[in-house]
């Protein structure tokens, strides 16, 4: 049963405000391209090519304008509503017609996660049959976060979201694997105190159960959420740096479904002239000609 990925990027993005009055948080630029690429490079790396967008109904016209239907990068995308932000989970009730009974991946659309071999253990969680996978990366102000608490066998003993003192420096990243009981549990998920339904309290569930796997992201790993104006500098010169020192793209779609095998060079090079003198479309073109590993 193939994995089927959803990309939240709903809310209002009001610790953006001014700047998210005029447009969605998930379409601000990290550097060279939109946000939402770098979550959705994500999934591909997965190895999911079925998946579904989720924003509000003033924005999801844009997504659609900027994204497509993704048949020219090997990928299905589709559409869907969420009218109020009502908490993660309650992603998994909006997509739940589409999710038809299959395993799902779900990554926030402000999160920007990158390593050297990440592409493994995120095929690996999605070819999990039964339980969830998230990750947890070692932050040093846990509390705004779903943290995670390990025992002495670095098992997962508990999951808090944002403590105000937090029992470990281990926050959950916006990135999660769950297998086709995904919806069931979700409906089975109650409104916080806050009003929303809670990743964490669909979490613990999978934790109470006993099949609940954290992959601990180490030091080779980057986790930054562009949430904040400090976090969407950090990002933008983070993917900077990466790409101009090493040649390396980061977050970048139409390379990533090339290495994946989603599309050939040629259809990589027509991505590459349709960016036209871009530093990226320059970049694209190098991969294309594999003038660049």
């Amino acid at each position: 049963m193939s994995m089927k990925g959803i990309v939240l990027a709903g809310g209002s993005g009001t610790r953006l405000h001014p700047v998210t009055l005029g447009t969605s948080k998930q379409l601000l630029p990290v550097y060279d391209k939109p946000m939402i690429y770098y979550p959705l490079t994500v999934l591909m790396l997965a190895g999911i090519r079925d998946i579904l967008i989720i924003s509000t109904p003033e924005d999801l016209p844009q997504f659609r304008r900027l994204l497509g239907d993704g048949g020219s990068l090997g990928l299905r995308f589709s559409y869907a509503e969420q009218p109020r932000p009502e908490g993660i989970a309650q992603a998994f009730l909006i997509a739940d017609v589409w999710l038809a009974g299959q395993p799902c991946a779900l990554v926030l659309g402000d999160n920007l996660i990158f390593g050297e071999h990440l592409s493994g253990l995120f095929r690996a969680a999605a070819e999990r049959p039964e339980g969830a996978t998230v990750f947890a990366y070692q932050v040093r102000d846990p509390e705004r976060y779903g943290v995670v608490l390990f025992n002495e066998a670095g098992q997962p003993d508990d999951i808090v979201e944002k403590p105000t003192v937090a029992p470990s420096p281990w926050a959950v990243t916006g990135l999660y694997f769950y297998d086709a009981r995904v919806t069931e549990f979700a409906r089975a998920v109650r409104p916080s105190a806050r009003g929303e339904l809670e990743i964490t309290d669909l979490n613990r569930m999978y934790l109470e159960e006993g099949s609940l796997q954290v992959e601990r992201l180490g030091r080779g790993c980057a986790w930054l959420d562009a949430g904040t104006p400090d976090s969407l500098l950090q990002a933008a010169s983070f993917v900077q740096t990466i790409q101009s020192r090493q040649g390396m793209l980061v977050g970048c779609p139409e390379e990533v479904a090339y290495r994946m095998g989603y599309i050939d060079a040629s259809s990589l090079h027509g991505h590459a002239r349709r960016l036209g003198k871009t530093e990226l479309g320059r970049l694209l073109k190098d991969v294309a000609s594999g003038l660049h590993a």
